[in-house]
């Protein structure tokens, strides 16, 4: 049985031996061909490779479109539905290609060349169709061959195909080997590169060698001309060390020797040191215990005043001269002179260097060991606490900064000796019968009460003072520039700045020399007493009555125990007064003492000034005893 392809529209080709029933479809077909005239385009063949055929379903008849060949007539969809769809199934299965119908190359495309065959012509139909079967019949054969050729061709192409594979392989494989060759000559490479670098590195440290090199053949070459040169110094360096040799043997004889003379002398030095204090407080003893300088202020004006008369070929006495008026009126007036002599009278001309030279040595005692005690005494306007303390400049300063600068400068020198010294400063004011601080910086209102107390070794303390450890002269000098701010003075009609208190400042001294294990304790106390005055003198009312009063009082106790000294008397009043009580320890037994008599040359201030050389010849007959030095 001939078997028809399958067209696009899916339609089937049928026989002509179709059952009489198929007929009734023949004008609808032809209606549809009117409406479709189009031609379907022939498809490429498809070339089926492999053993699977593709499956065609079978299960429904399709009805196709008529396909328009090139002048050939339309064919009638036949009823036999099998016979179609078994020759498409066949066609598939063979792996042929289905390409559409190719009308008779006597027929005209669009039916323009022969007449078409009519409806009821179904032999002359089924004749075209065996020939259009013959012709697919005929291709499908050369479709088969070629086929058959390309599966020849398939398998050869697999082969190769196998073939190249395996030759991919073997390159991959290469290439892997390439790689990790290449990433091993990368290595190389990097390493190439680093001895190449360091290479080039090595040539210029070889060249700079080189250089060196040569520099150091010719320093060698100097180095050996000088090495010969040395050998023959050396030869004589060692002639003249064997001769040093011996010289150094002499030397160190000498030096033992030395070190024992020097020995000795230090302790020739100590026993002189020793004698020196000696002779030097036998020379103060002499001189007396207690001793009186009495210091004249020059008038303001710079003259002269006439009732003082100091003798140019005597510097230890001094007049005081009166003319009285006659009370009865017979007889003219009479001229009665005051004479009065101490252990040295400084005149108006007197500099602050020349008063202090008078006590310098009293100073030094202090570092001996012995209690020194100096102090200014006179009516107010005469001069005591310039005399005492001085100006701000070096040519003015007075007897407490040059007392201490002397201090520091020789413990400095013995210092050179083994003398070890440690110094404590501070300032007290006896102010109305009452201690004041002078050196407190705190509140006014929370100033501390303070009391003099005598300890089991007789010495005297205060009470909630300020005790400054010092080392040096400014830290002094900083401490009496702070006292002078807090002491209390006031106006007067004898002195617009008048001191009305008494001042006191103290130095304790303690020195050790270890090597000689002796130590001395001493204190040097610097005093400026307030001004002495008669109440008409002064005008003095309220407040500064209450305190001339007081100082008046305190001056009075001073005198007498000062005459109970000089009485040499079983008791002394010390505790009459805040100001005998504090010095106690430097007026009587084991201490110096140094009063100034300070007067006004004015005129009218003769009252007070005969007062004042009445009180210092008192003091200056009074005699306390032998001190002794406070050695341990």
């Amino acid at each position: 049985m001939s078997r028809l392809p399958v067209s696009s529209s899916k339609r089937v080709l049928t026989s002509s031996s179709s059952s009489s029933e198929n007929g009734q479809d023949f004008a609808p077909a032809q209606k549809k061909l009117r409406k479709d005239p189009e031609p379907v385009r022939p498809r490429a063949a498809a070339t089926i490779i492999g053993s699977k055929r593709p499956a065609v379903a079978a299960s429904r008849a399709l009805v196709s479109r008529p396909v328009r060949g090139g002048g050939a007539a339309t064919v009638a969809v036949g009823p036999s539905r099998g016979v179609l769809k078994q020759s498409i199934a066949s066609t598939a299965a063979k792996g042929g290609n289905i390409k559409q119908p190719v009308a008779p190359a006597g027929a005209k495309a669009g039916g323009g060349g022969a007449n078409k065959r009519h409806a009821w012509d179904l032999k002359g139909k089924v004749s075209d169709m065996e020939g259009k079967i013959r012709n697919y019949q005929t291709k499908y054969k050369s479709i088969n061959q070629e086929n058959e050729e390309l599966k020849g061709t398939m398998i050869q192409s697999q082969t190769r195909v196998n073939q190249m594979e395996k030759e991919l392989e073997m390159q991959r494989s290469q290439i892997s080997e390439y790689e990790d060759e290449l990433h091993a000559l990368a290595g190389v490479r990097n390493e190439l590169e680093k001895v190449s670098s360091e290479k080039n590195t090595l040539q210029k440290e070889l060249s700079n060698l080189e250089g060196k090199y040569k520099v150091m053949e010719t320093l060698r070459d100097s180095q050996e001309t000088e090495l010969q040169t040395l050998k023959m110094k050396l030869s004589v360096q060692e002639s003249t060390l064997a001769r040093l040799q011996g010289t150094l043997r002499d030397t160190e004889e000498e030096v033992r020797s030395l070190k024992e003379t020097v020995s000795q002398q230090k302790d020739d030095l100590h026993a002189g040191e020793m004698e020196r204090r000696r002779l030097h407080n036998t020379i103060q003893e002499l001189k007396g215990n207690i001793r009186v300088f009495c210091r004249v202020r020059p008038l303001v004006d710079g003259g002269l005043s006439k009732h003082i008369q100091l003798p140019a070929s005597d510097d230890k006495t001094i007049t005081l001269a009166k003319t009285e008026e006659s009370h009865t009126g017979k007889t003219a007036d009479t001229h009665k002179n005051y004479n009065f002599s101490f252990d040295r009278v400084f005149g108006p001309t007197a500099s602050q260097q020349e008063v202090f030279e008078e006590i310098s040595l009293l100073v030094q005692s202090a570092l001996d060991g012995y209690n020194v005690c100096c102090f200014a005494y006179g009516q107010t306007g005469s001069g005591k606490t310039y005399t005492m303390e001085g100006d701000e400049f070096d040519r003015t300063r007075g007897v407490i900064p040059r007392a201490v600068t002397q201090i520091f400068r020789a413990a400095e020198k013995l210092g050179a000796q083994g003398w070890e010294f440690n110094f404590t400063a501070s300032f007290v004011e006896i102010y109305n019968e009452t201690l004041r601080d002078l050196l407190y910086t705190g509140k006014a209102s929370k100033r501390p009460e303070h009391e003099i107390r005598k300890l089991s070794n007789s010495e005297v303390t205060i009470s909630n003072l300020t005790y400054e450890k010092v080392s040096n002269e400014d830290q002094v000098l900083g401490l009496i520039a702070l006292a002078n701010q807090n002491r209390s003075t006031a106006q007067t009609a004898q002195n617009d700045r008048s001191s009305r208190s008494h001042s006191v400042f103290q130095l304790d001294i303690e020195g050790v020399n270890a090597g000689r294990d002796v130590k001395c304790k001493s204190t040097l106390c610097l005093v400026d007493l307030a001004g002495s005055e008669r109440m008409l003198k002064s005008q003095s009312q309220g407040e500064r009555f209450k305190e001339m009063t007081a100082i008046n009082g305190s001056l009075s106790n001073l005198g007498i125990v000062i005459s109970a000294l000089a009485n040499k008397e079983s008791y002394v009043p010390y505790r009459n007064s805040k100001l005998t009580y504090l010095l106690q320890g430097c007026l009587g037994g084991n201490s110096k003492t140094l009063m100034f008599v300070n007067i006004a040359p004015e005129p009218d201030s003769f009252g007070e000034t005969l007062n004042s050389l009445r009180f210092a010849s008192k003091v200056n007959d009074c005699v306390i005893g032998t001190a002794s030095a406070n050695r341990k």
